[in-house]
């Protein structure tokens, strides 16, 4: 198991920034240790990105077991690394995982919908309701639709059933 560690950024780093250096180093830690258990090998790759520490778990042939069906998995373990983060360092951590590029892949299939259903919406003037989607999935229609000038878009519902709709702005 290997583990590489990135800085994003300026060239000063700030407080924040080394929080989000150790966050991603504990988590690094933490996962590095639960690979071992499961006896499952990969690299582990720390980030810093647009004021998030980001872990990535890349090169193990038995990844795929820890993404899970549309990456329910996954979620569990970013909690649960976030906790372990957390506990070490006495504050609450927005950390995002990625194993096996699964986010990156999912990424770019949401921002493809969200266009899309944007497009759709606008040529027929009628709002879409998308199917309940995890906050990270959200988050990039959401990301998606805010660059389609003529809609917008709002979550509506309760978790786990929350759903993005789509709709005409004014």
């Amino acid at each position: 198991m290997a583990k590489t560690a990135q800085q994003g950024g300026g060239s000063a780093a700030s407080t924040n920034e080394d929080l989000l250096v150790r966050e991603g180093d504990v988590a690094g830690d933490y996962l590095e240790r639960l690979l071992d258990l499961l006896d499952y090998d990969g690299d582990i790759d720390l980030d810093v990105e647009a004021g998030r520490a980001v872990v990535s778990i890349d090169g193990g042939d038995d990844l795929d077991k820890l993404v899970g069906e549309r990456g329910a998995v996954l979620e569990a373990l970013q909690e649960l690394t976030r906790l372990a983060v957390q506990q070490t360092l006495g504050s609450r951590s927005r950390l995002m995982l990625d194993i096996a590029g699964w986010r990156a892949h999912r990424r770019a299939e949401l921002t493809e919908l969200g266009t899309r259903t944007a497009k759709e919406v606008l040529a027929t003037g009628k709002s879409v309701r998308l199917k309940p989607m995890t906050p990270f999935e959200r988050k990039v229609v959401h990301d998606a639709v805010a660059k389609i000038k003529g809609v917008a878009s709002e979550s509506e519902g309760e978790e786990p059933r929350r759903q993005v709709v789509v709709f005409r702005s004014a």
